[in-house]
């Protein structure tokens, strides 16, 4: 019995793994039908549109399912359920902030959307969400299409043919938000549970043979060196149901090339040589338009182009060195205390990053809206992006490393043709023990295996050297990332800033060294002395003391990104003064106003860019 038990694991295991196959790419180049805006909901903490009153799940046809008409076929019937205007709520969005009863509220509710559409014979559909926290259980005019678990990364559900209606057709979505220890992030992490269908939901049209995903990169460099002027490019297409004899091709019109490849079945490899291109960087953020096409399905992506390795002690970017003035960001819009998810959010994420000086960004802790991502890409700013594998996940448990690997291929799969993208992170300040550095070693070598051309790392986590001056990060992990990537907080959780003064970092591996995270907690308008906890001027002591430190740092430190642009939310931290739910550590007060230590690092960002920008001015 045991033994059936664990290959029944394995087999939903394997599932979870393989669920991202289905994922459609580029949805804004595709013919879609927007689903977003008002929907109707209902609030079921008990689960009583899912489950029966012995706690067993409805079955798909049962009336009182809330995934089914609330409309009586006459007044006989019995009908526990409803939606109705007066319970609405807007998509996306998370529901915490759309009404005060939400706020504190974790658990399901319902949604439904009603729409009309005109199917056209022969094509296929799909119904395609960017993110819902936590899990989904999605259904169409009472068929249940699927369900997934996830909270930061998109998924897609095929209509089945007959399905959809031209008129008053019903899609209703289960989202269930709750924590648990078996998921990923578990149940207990440092930021709001927002729930809710929290970013853009549509219908998308297709051929029955479509292109579902491509990837088009330049090839990891060897050695340290630049990219050719004529550099070569690796990637490859998926066709979803290929036909025999089909033919994909290849365009860059910009630059005149144009390449027919025949299709080698489901997925093809691509191997070209493009022309003399401009190559992405921070201060040239060139996107080229790249179209694939079959005779039937036409995509097109903007991408940019460049290499980025980590090569001995440094970080090269196009075959340069690269000094990374980053800042730590959570999908969050404080001054609304809400999920991020617009191209309006992500510019105001971006340009407060850029008005402080950085030329890189850490999403923490989870991938963030591809809005970010893309934004990120025209604007020139490195992004760091991470699944969230946080603290103290399941490390023993094969079935939560595969919902890691799967979130981890979904984020990989969105964004494997963004240039701003230098780093996969696969999980942040995890402790350490032989069991779960092989979990964070499978997921490293996932990384890889999904995308060679990319740094792969974690943030690690600091032990202190006590009463000693040399910190060492010796992270058996370390021996499997690229770059040694850590968090340190010396002088907010440990001692004062002063400690700082003579201490030093350095690590075994001979690998760039990063500071993932520092940070200390300030509420914006309080003043005091410097020794006051929680002041303006703690925090910018703070700072000074970081900034003089990170001066002594080894010949192998090629960057930072300090704890945290934005104040954000967080319900453990319960100063019922000076944090009353925020995490008071942003750069940026709640109502975006800039803190005393803003200008610190704003100025240091400055020197680091003379000094690495420019450097025959040293």
């Amino acid at each position: 019995m045991k033994k059936i038990y664990w290959l029944v694991l394995l087999l939903v295991s394997h599932l979870a793994v393989n669920a991202q196959d289905s994922l459609i790419t580029d949805i804004g180049a595709r013919k879609t039908t927007s689903l977003n805006g008002k929907w109707q909901y209902i609030v079921d903490p008990y689960e009583t549109g899912f489950y029966d009153y012995r706690y067993k799940e409805l079955n798909q046809k049962n009336g009182d399912a809330y995934w089914n008409t609330d409309i009586q076929k006459d007044r006989t019937e019995k009908k526990e359920h409803g939606y109705i205007d007066k319970y609405s709520i807007e998509v996306p969005g998370d529901w915490n902030h759309q009404k005060p009863e939400f706020t504190f509220y974790e658990g399901t509710i319902w949604y439904k959307k009603s729409f009309d559409y005109k199917p056209v014979q022969g094509n296929r559909y799909f119904v395609y969400f960017g993110a819902v926290n936590y899990r989904a259980d999605v259904y169409l005019n009472g068929k249940k299409l699927g369900m997934h678990k996830g909270g930061f990364t998109p998924f897609n559900f095929e209509i089945p043919a007959g399905i959809l209606k031209e008129k008053d057709n019903f899609l209703v979505v289960k989202v269930d938000n709750k924590r648990y220890a078996d998921e990923v992030p578990t149940l207990n992490t440092d930021w709001w549970n927002y729930g809710g269908i929290t970013r853009n939901v549509c219908v998308v049209e297709l051929p029955q043979s479509f292109i579902q995903d491509f990837v088009l990169q330049l090839k990891r460099p060897v050695d340290g060196k630049a990219p050719a002027a004529s550099p070569d490019a690796s990637g490859w297409v998926k066709i979803n149901n290929p036909r025999a004899g089909e033919t994909i091709t290849v365009e860059i019109p910009e630059l005149k090339f144009r390449k027919q490849i025949p299709a080698s079945g489901e997925t093809t490899a691509l191997n070209l040589k493009l022309p003399k291109l401009q190559l992405w960087s921070n201060a040239t953020p060139k996107l080229y338009k790249v179209v694939v096409s079959t005779k039937t399905n036409r995509v097109e992506d903007k991408i940019g182009f460049r290499t980025i390795e980590a090569f001995g002690k440094q970080v090269l970017l196009n075959g340069k060195p690269v000094f990374m003035r980053g800042i730590s960001v959570h999908g969050e819009i404080p001054q609304d205390v809400r999920r991020a998810y617009s191209q309006a959010d992500a510019m105001q994420l971006l340009t407060q990053a850029r008005n402080l000086g950085c030329n890189m960004v850490r999403l923490a802790h989870y991938p963030h809206d591809e809005t970010m991502t893309r934004l990120a890409d025209s604007l020139g700013v490195l992004v760091w992006s991470e699944i969230p594998v946080y603290w103290t996940i399941n490390f023993g448990s094969t079935e939560v490393l595969n919902k890691a690997k799967a979130q981890l291929a979904e984020m990989i799969y969105r964004d494997h043709n963004r240039a701003s993208i230098i780093i996969w992170s696969v999980g942040n300040e995890t402790p350490i023990s032989p069991t779960r550095t092989d979990f964070m070693h499978s997921l490293i070598t996932e990384a890889k295996r999904l995308d060679n051309t990319r740094m792969v790392s974690a943030a690690l986590e600091v032990n202190y050297a006590s009463g000693k001056n040399l910190n060492l990060i010796d992270d058996p992990l370390g021996e499997f990332v690229d770059l040694v990537a850590f968090n340190e907080y010396l002088g907010w959780y440990g001692g004062l800033p002063e400690q700082c003064r003579k201490t030093n970092w350095g690590t075994p591996y001979n690998k760039p060294l990063f500071i993932s995270e520092t940070g200390a907690g300030a509420k914006g308008g309080f003043h005091a002395d410097s020794l006051t906890r929680f002041s303006e001027e703690y925090q910018e002591w703070y700072y000074k003391e970081q900034v003089a430190m990170l001066k002594r740092m080894p010949d192998n430190y090629v960057g930072i990104s300090p704890w945290v642009l934005n104040d954000f939310r967080s319900p453990k931290r319960n100063n019922p003064v000076y944090q009353e739910g925020w995490n008071r550590k942003g750069l940026y007060d709640d109502k975006g106003n800039k803190k005393k230590a803003f200008y610190i690092l704003q100025a240091y960002y400055e020197q680091m860019k003379k000094l690495h920008d420019h450097p025959k001015s040293k």
